[in-house]
């Protein structure tokens, strides 16, 4: 069999000791996750690389939402570069579009260049550009190594199609890392549809707080979350998704 990455997006310690436990070959290490992920700080990059031995690419992202930064935010994705250097990272993941939904080449130059030697993504900011197969030969000719992508779709399972379209496309040059909505009772049908070698998934689980006094007139954050609800990856069911890969020869 091939060889396959996969990849547990993480952002606590917890997260991360259950995705090596469960099998993962690497971390995407971020905060925030519940909204998609924003860039983790210094200390948490720190207590993961302390605390697993296996390969963290860190995701730099100032805000939750598009990916159309302004010039302060795009400073920021700068500077955190060379934070998740200082602290150990291997890889980074980045992703900046123009406005017009095209990828910015001149920005990502610069965010490449920063980033050397490290291993670079392209996050989900592929998902949402204009042109998937334009932006895949844009990739190539950047030396981006790895893009993250659904097939421009919510999740992978809709969006498989594509995906099997760039796994042809961008051959042993750039590696398709599929994600969004992956997860042990669909993971079969996506290795078995698009032959891509390298896949992305939190394995997430809800978990009660420890919380006992739980008022309900305040709230910290969006009311339609709940406060006393921690969700943390479940090393079974990367271990679940790991064994079923394993059992699939390509």
């Amino acid at each position: 069999m091939n060889k396959i990455t996969l990849e547990v997006c993480v952002d606590s310690v917890e997260s991360a000791l259950a995705a090596q436990k469960g099998g993962a070959t690497r971390l995407e290490v971020c905060s925030n996750l519940i909204i998609g992920g924003t860039t983790p700080t210094s200390s948490l990059i720190d207590l993961v690389n302390a605390s697993v031995d296996i390969p963290l690419h860190v995701l730099i992202r100032p805000r939750f939402g598009d990916f159309c930064y302004t010039p302060f935010e795009f400073e920021y994705i700068k500077r955190e570069i060379k934070v998740a250097k200082e602290h150990g990272a291997k890889g980074i993941v980045i992703g900046i579009l123009t406005p017009n939904g095209d990828l910015d080449i001149e920005r990502l130059k610069v965010l490449i260049d920063l980033a050397k030697p490290l291993h670079i993504t392209l996050h989900r900011a592929f998902d949402v550009c204009k042109n998937p197969f334009e932006a895949l030969e844009q990739v190539k000719s950047l030396g981006i190594d790895t893009i993250l992508t659904s097939g421009q779709q919510q999740t992978c399972i809709q969006g498989a199609s594509c995906i099997k379209e760039l796994v042809n496309k961008a051959g042993n040059q750039v590696e398709i890392l599929v994600g969004s909505g992956l997860n042990s009772s669909n993971i079969e049908e996506i290795v078995k549809t698009t032959h891509a070698k390298a896949y992305h998934l939190s394995g997430k689980k809800e978990k009660e707080s420890p919380m006992l006094y739980r008022p309900q007139t305040v709230t910290m954050g969006l009311p339609i979350l709940s406060e006393y609800t921690i969700w943390e990856t479940d090393w079974l069911e990367i271990e679940k998704v790991k064994d079923i890969i394993n059992r699939i020869h390509l």
